[in-house]
């Protein structure tokens, strides 16, 4: 399950849970409707409450990243795990957007404001 917010030039996706396929589906429903705006968009991305994430999303993410690695201008990912971490390293190789993984929500908000 996610949770979504909407902004201008702005994604924000909490996972709950497991991270399946439809959940990614309608992240990127909401993704290409902030982008409709011509402008590299932000993603807040919280992982804190992700248990983990099937497959199909795996995949999912690698060709959504390869079409839309131009797309983002900053990346900012709360994860408490390693492995979350490192994951969002790989993502690094296809998408060109800053990207960094923060452990609290203050830091990554504040980066994507540009207050860091």
């Amino acid at each position: 399950m996610i949770l979504t917010d909407r902004q201008p030039h702005r994604v924000e996706v909490t996972v709950l849970g497991e991270f399946e396929l439809a959940d990614f589906k309608q992240f990127e429903t909401l993704f290409d409707e902030v982008l409709a705006g011509d402008a590299p968009v932000d993603l807040y991305f919280d992982l804190r409450g992700m248990a983990g994430f099937t497959v199909d999303v795996a995949w999912e993410e690698v060709v959504f990243s390869r079409q839309h690695g131009k797309d983002f201008r900053r990346i900012a990912v709360i994860a408490e795990h390693r492995w979350e971490a490192w994951a969002v390293w790989l993502t690094k190789l296809s998408a060109q957007a800053e990207l960094r993984v923060f452990a609290d929500e203050e830091g990554a908000r504040g980066w994507l404001a540009g207050a860091l």
